[in-house]
């Protein structure tokens, strides 16, 4: 019995070695599921303390073989055992708990993500720019919206085709985003028409944001890759924009598209390329 029971310690703690050594592979695939930020780094922290217990166990079955000649002796091995199982488990369940967040959060963001653009489509616009002005009205904010239209678009599409067609609403999309502020939304409305929402922004500011956006689209042309044979394509694009904002005539979210509809009406009946208050 005095001979076994070193073994049955030993065996316990390098048991529990191999276990903690198992969760690690099961927290650094969370690791990997995880977008780059606090909570990453956290699971990286624990990451290092499980690789800390498993160095040591090691040394503790290395060194605590020749300690153990009693039952009570086996007290503190199982212990360890115990808890490299508990360890396991929870980095287990934390592995299936994350996939599953991350497939839902998958298939929230296709839900409300234009597949073509890669912003938000008219579902979000929907549920975002109703939230948005509810919260305006309740705290007495500015709340504004620019209604975009991309000039002459059936001409491109019969002139180059739908492909073409395709790169240029992705093109104008990249430059609407890259020229907002973090705090403000473009949404694909539907066909050629984008909906940019700018909280807390009133109109005056809106129409300046508008018109260097008209401005930085005229003066860039959309080029196209070129195919085998042939020179690159460059399309020259211009936009219309109709600029709104909430007032106590207009209170709800489907007045500030209406709203916006009708300055971008006046805009494309003005000879288009230009922006409109409405």
């Amino acid at each position: 019995m005095s001979e076994i029971l070193p073994l049955l310690g030993s065996g316990l703690i390098i048991f529990a070695a191999f276990l903690l050594a198992i969760a690690m592979t099961l927290v650094w695939k969370i690791i990997g599921l995880l977008p780059k930020g606090r909570l990453q780094h956290s699971w990286g922290v624990l990451l290092l303390l499980i690789l800390f217990f498993v160095i040591s166990y090691g040394l503790y079955a290395k060194y605590s073989y020749v300690n153990i000649s009693g039952k009570t002796d086996l007290i503190v091995p199982i212990i360890f055992f115990l808890g490299a199982i508990f360890v396991y488990i929870v980095c287990n369940l934390s592995l299936k708990t994350t996939r599953d967040i991350m497939q839902i959060y998958i298939l929230k963001q296709e839900n409300i993500t234009d597949p073509l653009t890669g912003i938000f489509n008219r579902r979000y616009l929907d549920s975002y720019l109703n939230n948005e002005t509810t919260k305006a009205q309740s705290f007495t904010l500015p709340l504004s919206v620019c209604l975009i239209d991309i000039d002459h678009f059936k001409s491109i599409n019969d002139n180059y085709g739908h492909q073409v067609g395709d790169l240029v609403l992705q093109n104008i999309a990249k430059d609407i985003k890259e020229s907002l502020r973090d705090s403000d939304v473009v949404t694909r409305y539907g066909g050629e028409e984008f909906v940019v929402v700018l909280p807390g922004t009133q109109v005056s500011t809106s129409y300046k944001l508008a018109e260097r956006l008209r401005k930085n689209i005229e003066n860039t042309q959309v080029t196209i890759p070129s195919k085998s044979g042939q020179e690159a394509l460059s399309v020259k694009v211009t936009i219309s924009i109709g600029v709104t904002e909430l007032s106590i005539e207009c209170k709800d979210y489907l007045c500030l598209i209406k709203n916006a509809d009708t300055a971008l009406y006046r805009a494309k009946n003005n000879g288009r390329n230009q922006v409109f208050i409405c």
